[in-house]
């Protein structure tokens, strides 16, 4: 049933490894390199080829336990299996360096017990229903109402026993006629079962109905509470961050956004948890020494408080909540179990880890350095194709020419294609760009060009004869616009697919504001699973790399940036800060987690 289980060190030494099949690809490599490392641990489970992996953590020994099955099979007992082979692993190898294959023995046991119990569970008949807890309160509300019923017999027998001359049954009559009503079985009048009608019960200092409205206070001051929620939504936005600077070497900046003032991020609960760590499940002296001689272990109870603050400061910070969510979860896996220092507080241990988690995220995987790219691409004697992407609205024509202008003061000839043939006026923007940057250009050999074919065309071979041009006339880059579309537009989404497919662009650059939130993680993921789906390739391309735009309006919310970066793995080239075409910095990661992690 299983292909593969292994136990691993976090730094990749493999200790027991136990295969059962033959491994296609290496499905832990990759576990490692796109879950572990980019601290996606918060859930347990990783897809990858026709294999689904699951692990779990032994903090305290820096382990990773790992089991991989087919995807297609529904294997209940992999959880159990991974906490009980943890469990056996560290109580037989316990500060003892040795040969590790000894515990193939015991593994195979455990393993067989675990299969054999899970497949007794599968195959164990259903209850009867006398056997279920329902069965069990049906039948005393049955003989509950069968004991009410022989009550009000025996009353009837009692009002109407016979009397000497045989009049009882007049008497029964009579005294049902002039009687108050009283509960019975049979009308003699009808012959039919009277339905019986069950009275609201009244509680002893029970509240009437024209009482219960006086303290309905529901509708009262909703409108000034939804007044009060926008303000509050409306106040987040209200400030915006300082523009950047150039600097001596011509490279504009993000302005650096640690300042005197700023104070790091804190936790109220510090001190109750630190004392409730301190206290653990002892008591008296010892317990208390043990807490300031490094042996406090974190666990859940102490974590979850600290966790949750962390959690709701991310998303006030504009982090998109599911990313908020793993990425606490992933910080919480790693901290489980471990040991705290000598007068260590929680919440220092967890702000380090959460600032290492960050740092790993939005630290580049590939190179940024596009100036390089080109330079590589000239001596291939062929143009540097970029392509801008994105939905509609965010400035993608408007951070083309930034990118242009950039590239301009480095002295390289342009080409600028416009490939947005469905948006009125946006050919006539692209030219008005153009002329622009043609004028600012009055040294260097830099040069700028516009390619067009006006509206209604198709983009994709738009594109391809921009290209196409731009190698005859020697030109080094060429900088594709396309049209916005929502990542909902399947058709749209087809068209975007097939001018990537038939151009193959060097980079592909999704352009997206620094102002969406859980948004964020919508259109990027439908991009890129656009990108994939419509391609019609066995190899498809995806977003290489994103621009954030309106990045001056958001204040130190920098949370955009982590959300995409978690999402697509990829990096943020430039962000943009304003209207000119200087208005265009590089960002860098000390000042992302540095805004995500101060108050």
């Amino acid at each position: 049933m299983l292909d593969l289980f292994t136990v691993l060190t976090k730094g990749g030494f493999v200790l027991f490894q136990k295969t059962f099949a033959p491994i296609n690809g290496s499905p832990v490599q990759d576990l490692i390199k796109n879950v572990l490392i980019e601290e996606r641990s918060g859930t347990n489970t990783y897809t990858k080829d026709n294999y689904a992996l699951k692990w779990t953590f032994a903090n305290e020994t820096d382990l990773v336990f790992v089991v991989a099955y087919q995807k297609i099979l529904q294997l209940t007992y992999v959880d159990e299996l991974l906490e009980t082979v943890k469990r056996l692993f560290l109580q037989s190898f316990e500060g003892v360096e040795t040969d590790y294959t000894s515990f193939g023995p015991i593994f195979d046991k455990v393993l067989l017990q675990i299969e054999e119990k899970s497949s007794g569970s599968r195959q164990r008949a259903p209850r009867k229903f006398e056997n279920t807890k329902k069965f069990e309160t049906s039948l005393k509300g049955s003989q509950a109402q069968n004991n009410e019923i022989t009550k009000n017999i025996r009353a009837l027998k009692l009002q109407g026993s016979p009397r000497p001359g045989g009049k009882g049954r007049r008497a029964v009559k009579s005294n049902k006629s002039s009687a108050a009503p009283s509960p019975s079985l049979n009308d003699d009048s009808a012959g039919k079962k009277k339905k019986s009608q069950k009275q609201a019960r009244v509680w002893d200092g029970q509240i009437g109905k024209g009482e219960m409205e006086a303290l309905d206070y529901s509708g009262a001051g909703k409108e000034d509470d939804e007044q009060e929620n926008v303000e509050q939504i409306a106040a987040q936005f209200v400030d915006k961050s300082k523009l950047g600077h150039k600097n001596d070497n011509g490279i504009y900046e993000v302005q650096d956004v640690l300042q005197e003032d700023d104070e790091e991020l804190d936790f109220d609960q510090d001190d109750e948890l630190d004392e409730k760590v301190k206290k653990g499940t002892q008591s008296g002296l010892f317990s208390y020494f043990k807490s300031f001689t490094g042996q406090r272990e974190m666990t859940a109870e102490t974590l979850d408080p600290v966790m949750m603050t962390i959690k709701e400061h991310l998303i006030t910070q504009n982090v998109a909540t599911d990313i908020a969510e793993h990425l606490c979860q992933s910080v919480r896996t790693s901290l489980m179990g471990k040991k705290l220092g000598s007068f260590e507080r929680i919440s220092t241990a967890v702000r380090n880890s959460m600032e290492t988690a960050l740092k790993r995220i939005l630290t580049p995987k590939t190179s940024l350095d596009i100036l390089r790219d080109i330079e590589q691409a000239k001596s291939e004697k062929r143009p540097y194709t970029m392509c801008f992407i994105g939905v509609n609205g965010v400035g993608k024509s408007t951070n083309l020419s930034k990118v242009c202008f950039w590239l301009l003061q480095n002295n390289y000839k342009i080409l600028i294609a416009a490939c947005d043939t469905f948006r009125s006026g946006a050919v006539e923007q692209l030219r008005v760009h153009a002329r622009n940057l043609r004028a600012l250009q009055t040294s260097g050999s830099g040069i700028v060009e516009l390619f067009e074919r006006g509206y209604g065309k198709d983009s994709a071979g738009i594109a391809k004869d921009a290209i196409n041009y731009a190698a005859v006339n020697q030109f080094d880059v060429v900088l594709v616009d396309t049209a916005g579309r929502m990542q909902d537009n399947e058709p749209l989404m087809r068209a975007l697919s097939k001018l990537v497919s038939v151009n193959q662009p060097d980079k592909i650059i999704f352009v997206g504001e620094a102002l969406v939130g859980n948004e964020a993680v919508d259109q990027l993921t439908k991009f890129n699973q656009a990108l994939k789906d419509f391609s019609g390739l066995q190899n498809p391309r995806h977003i290489d790399g994103m621009i954030l735009t309106k990045f001056d309006t958001i204040d130190d919310k920098v949370g955009a940036a982590l959300s995409m970066t978690y999402i697509t793995g990829q990096p943020i080239y430039f962000v943009g800060t304003g209207q000119t075409y200087t208005d265009l910095k590089n960002l860098k990661v000390s000042h992302v987690v540095h805004s995500l992690l101060k108050k």
